[in-house]
């Protein structure tokens, strides 16, 4: 190899591999990214116990902000996608809405619990619309933002597991806000634990969101064509593209597959998530609080870790190796052995055995937005070639996360009717052994079986490496280095 060729090698590597420093800024967006949701998730169970609110009303809180989220998430999509500023299509909005999501998230959770069922109820409804707009801001253009960080195959994977790894840090801290909020030591009481908590939470998420929009980079925007202008004389005609560009993403067929396997192995997960807590609390310890202790933070938490520091790294491996979907499909049969497996973990003459299934669990999450995030990158390239410019970076990544929010409020749903057909009784002290033995069934039978269906959906899935290279070599020729 001559010395102009291998200067021409390391050239194109530096320009394909990502820059520690961005992937260190995208993996503090994506730790934000997580935080946010999962402490609102950890929060939202004290408006009952803390500020008083009724459940009927409580559950109200946490679904009308969803469906809010279903329009201004397509619309951020539209708009970031569109945008053409000095600083990009992505990174002001990253910025901003980072602020914004942390100084709203503060004030949402500033009720007052001497204050009348009413007034906290439209405090934070009100301000739960707010923070959602704020959020949207920021993570609809930061999701489109890792889409475009490199046009790679392979360092798109390894971009997204990077950011996946730094991202369950969060899911490593919030199990234990239960425990803190609880704590007499702490807080005096659980809304001052919650009003307090909550300044910590915002003032982290601005700090750590701020840092992809000020480090990372995406596409050379001045070779993007084709884009509408933002404004509110075109107020109409985008709403129009909007639905229209809807339209083009729900007809991209991988895309779907995508959502589609997301859609069943993200919400089997989800709709089962809190039956670990009732059963390692009623199973396991005869429904005993104190003798629960830590247990079940723990199990979060080392989750949580294994995820992280384990799972993801050989998923990142395995996609190399074997390709994305291959590797899509081996995590997800994992995952299937380690749900199986918790049937003989919950033993209540070893508590430790609730650690068992673990690594083989996390090989679903873990594999899961890992891959999905890097497919979706090779997504857009596949859409740009076939419908031409803008690319839709911010609509696919918009979509992809709608479908998430919206299987994920379907989840909740379902998953308190499962609870209440078994028979679980939140009152009583302790559970009859027929509703524990069904609990115990569904928590392992309702993941397991929408991963089976996730496997089925991607089983056809086709957008290989070999073809996602072409995609790129075509784009390349007909509008130059992407």
């Amino acid at each position: 190899m001559s010395q102009i060729e291998a200067t021409e090698n390391q050239i194109m590597k530096a320009k394909i591999d990502v820059p520690m420093t961005q992937k260190g800024a995208y993996g503090a967006g994506t730790l934000t990214l997580n935080l946010l949701p999962g402490a609102l998730g950890v929060f939202s169970f004290f408006l009952i116990t803390a500020f008083g609110i009724d459940p009927f009303l409580a559950g109200l809180l946490g679904g009308l902000p969803r469906l809010f989220d279903a329009l201004t998430d397509p619309i951020m999509g539209f708009i970031t996608d569109n945008t053409k500023s000095r600083w990009g299509r992505r990174r002001p909005y990253i910025v901003v809405g980072a602020i914004l999501s942390g100084v709203f998230f503060a004030l949402l959770w500033q009720l007052d619990p001497e204050a009348s069922q009413a007034y906290n109820f439209w405090y934070f409804l009100i301000f739960s619309m707010i923070f959602t707009i704020g959020n949207t801001m920021f993570a609809t253009p930061f999701v489109a933002l890792g889409y475009e960080m490199t046009s790679d195959y392979n360092e798109r994977t390894r971009l997204m597991a990077f950011a996946q790894t730094m991202g369950q840090v969060a899911w490593m801290i919030v199990p234990w806000f239960w425990v803190m909020i609880a704590d007499k030591d702490l807080f005096p009481t659980q809304a001052e634990g919650v009003r307090e908590l909550s300044l910590y939470v915002a003032g982290a998420c601005i700090v750590l969101g701020i840092l992809p929009g000020l480090f990372c980079k995406g596409l050379d925007d001045s070779k993007l064509e084709n884009r509408a202008e933002i404004s509110f004389a075109t107020l109409w005609t985008n709403l129009k593209a909007v639905f229209s560009g809807i339209r083009t993403v729900f007809k991209n067929g991988p895309f779907v597959k995508l959502c589609g396997a997301t859609f069943l192995v993200f919400n089997g997960f989800q709709l089962v998530a809190s039956f670990s807590f009732f059963i390692i609390v009623f199973h396991m310890f005869g429904g005993d609080y104190g003798a629960t202790g830590s247990w079940p933070a723990w199990f979060a938490t080392v989750s949580a870790m294994t995820t992280a520091f384990l799972v993801i790294p050989i998923i990142s491996w395995m996609a190399s190796k074997y390709g994305k979907r291959n590797a899509f499909i081996i995590s997800t049969m994992i995952s299937i052995v380690g749900y199986s497996l918790k049937w003989w973990s919950f033993d209540p003459s070893n508590p430790w055995l609730i650690f068992m299934p673990i690594p083989l669990m996390s090989f679903g999450i873990g594999g899961l937005f890992t891959l999905m995030m890097s497919m979706t990158a090779d997504v857009c390239d596949m859409d740009e070639l076939s419908n031409g410019m803008p690319r839709r970076e911010g609509t696919f990544g918009a979509i992809y996360w709608l479908m998430v929010k919206l299987g994920q409020a379907l989840a909740l749903i379902l998953g308190g009717l499962v609870i209440k057909l078994v028979g679980f009784d939140p009152g009583a002290a302790s559970q009859s052994a027929e509703t524990l033995i069904q609990l115990r069934l569904a928590d392992i039978i309702i993941p397991a079986s929408t991963a089976a269906l996730a496997i089925i959906v991607m089983w056809k899935y086709d957008l290989s490496e070999d073809k996602a290279r072409a995609i790129k070599a075509k784009l390349v020729e007909l509008r130059g280095e992407l």
